[in-house]
């Protein structure tokens, strides 16, 4: 069984790898290539569910670790993605091409200190 630590790192791996390729599908379609836009739309889907899954293991890290920073970073880093999310279902691209910027510069911040920073290894247990 991987340790919370090692599930932190995993998710957010993952969710650092689905979130690269957003702008990639974005530059797709705005080369000309329609088919971009749905890839870039099944790449949301992706990254706002893996986000949420992220969401998930930074509670129990929090509760079982007792480390709250990890909870905050990706609370941040999600409620951007989500306001991010429904700005370009709207169209509203002054505000999504922005903040999907930031998004990820915060993603791959928080990927740096997950796997920089030490989380300790030992569980707390409750009497």
């Amino acid at each position: 069984m991987l340790t919370m630590a090692a599930q932190l790192r995993a998710v957010v791996s993952a969710h650092v790898v689905a979130i690269v390729g957003q702008p990639v599908f974005a530059g797709v379609y705005l080369t000309g290539d329609f088919d971009g836009l749905r890839w870039h739309a099944i790449g949301a889907d992706v990254v706002t569910s893996i986000g949420y899954l992220q969401v998930i293991v930074a509670i129990v890290v929090w509760i079982r670790l007792r480390q709250i920073w990890p909870f905050l970073a990706t609370a941040a880093v999600v409620a951007a993605e989500t306001v991010q999310y429904f700005a370009g279902l709207d169209g509203a691209l002054w505000l999504h091409i922005p903040l999907g910027v930031m998004t990820v510069v915060g993603l791959v911040v928080l990927f740096i200190a997950v796997w920089s920073r030490p989380l300790p290894r030992r569980e707390v247990r409750h009497a």
